[in-house]
């Protein structure tokens, strides 16, 4: 995939010890909120790539994460995997959550989009994928397990992708405290991406 799509962002470009945790397919109702309060006992910033039938849906949610200091970015309104969709409908689909997120990061959901895609998207867009996806959507996936796949992986420079959706939920609020609180032990910082 990287030889595919060489100006992705897979991991931030830095010799400091930072990692970009980022989450996927928010805001969600009492989720967001509760990993606000997680990231903020840690003193941590991160960047949320929202859906935008969900901003449209929960704008104080939404409004709540910039306000903390966090970055936001464009995961599509309607959280479409680009190869099953016509460029047109994908592109308008995109451009619509535009309206309400208003970010030059962009994630495709499920990490997928089509080369045709990909040449029009990154004119525009910072295109934001990840080094390390610990499976927090996995359902045979312990906590330990994906904790384990976090912190054996990390290193400087590493986006790290979890999902504050409903889904998501039940592990994702165990995994988080336990890796930021792993990390921090290891002299890590938690920062946000730039548009």
């Amino acid at each position: 995939m990287r030889c595919f799509f060489p100006s992705v962002l897979w991991r931030v470009p830095t010799q400091a010890k930072e990692v970009f945790f980022t989450f996927d397919d928010g805001p969600t109702p009492e989720i967001t909120e509760q990993v606000l309060a997680i990231l903020n006992k840690y003193n941590a910033k991160a960047t949320f790539f929202c859906i935008g039938d969900r901003v449209q849906k929960h704008p104080a949610i939404f409004d709540k994460i910039k306000t903390e200091g966090h970055s936001v970015g464009n995961h599509t309104y309607n959280h479409f995997n680009g190869l099953k969709k016509q460029n047109k409908r994908y592109f308008e689909n995109i451009k619509k959550a535009d309206g309400l997120i208003n970010s030059t990061l962009f994630r495709p959901p499920y990490g997928k989009m089509k080369w045709s895609q990909y040449k029009k998207i990154r004119k525009k867009y910072k295109v934001v994928l990840w080094d390390i996806i610990p499976g927090d959507f996995i359902e045979r996936n312990s906590v330990e397990k994906i904790v384990s796949n976090i912190v054996n992986n990390v290193s400087s420079g590493s986006i790290i992708v979890l999902h504050d959706s409903e889904k998501c939920a039940e592990k994702m609020l165990q995994v988080l405290p336990l890796a930021l609180e792993t990390l921090s032990k290891q002299n890590y910082s938690f920062k946000q991406l730039y548009n």
